[in-house]
């Protein structure tokens, strides 16, 4: 069988430094960090892109730049700028999608990505053609009901 290939998108890959409170984004934060053992264990190959690298490089908080940056070279893909993705993401903003979240989404399809691994409820709720987009909980629940 085939490894799948995420995006795991910047909110997704911040939640852990949110506001623990909420089960839901508890549970959010134990899926995320699940899928990323996972990554490590060869079990999911993971995408990384400029995108990424952009919105990481422009957090303010130095401790989640520096615990998020290192997945660059954890990931086994990359996606650059390029205009084919600039192009594609002007597409995907045309369903009410962010720019820059557009970008991401433009370059997990770019990639070849099985999924886009997202906590943005903007995101989640639009039918994208190319990529499946879900949360990290229904994420993990999908993986662990294939056979």
């Amino acid at each position: 069988m085939e490894v799948p290939k995420i995006y795991l998108d910047n909110c997704s890959l911040n939640r852990p430094f949110d506001n623990q409170s909420q089960m839901k984004i508890r549970l959010e934060t134990e899926a995320k960090l699940y899928i990323q053992d996972c990554v490590r264990a060869g079990i999911y190959s993971l995408c990384w892109s400029f995108a990424l690298d952009y919105e990481n490089g422009k957090n303010p908080f130095e401790d989640k730049r520096n615990s998020i940056a290192p997945w660059k070279e954890i990931a086994s893909d990359y996606c650059p700028r390029s205009e084919a993705i600039r192009l594609r993401g002007r597409e995907i903003m045309k369903l009410g999608i962010k720019e820059l979240d557009a970008l991401h989404i433009a370059c997990a399809i770019e990639k070849h990505c099985d999924y886009f691994i997202t906590t943005d409820k903007g995101v989640l709720n639009k039918n994208i053609k190319g990529i499946k987009a879900i949360n990290p909980i229904d994420f993990v629940r999908e993986m662990e009901e294939l056979p």
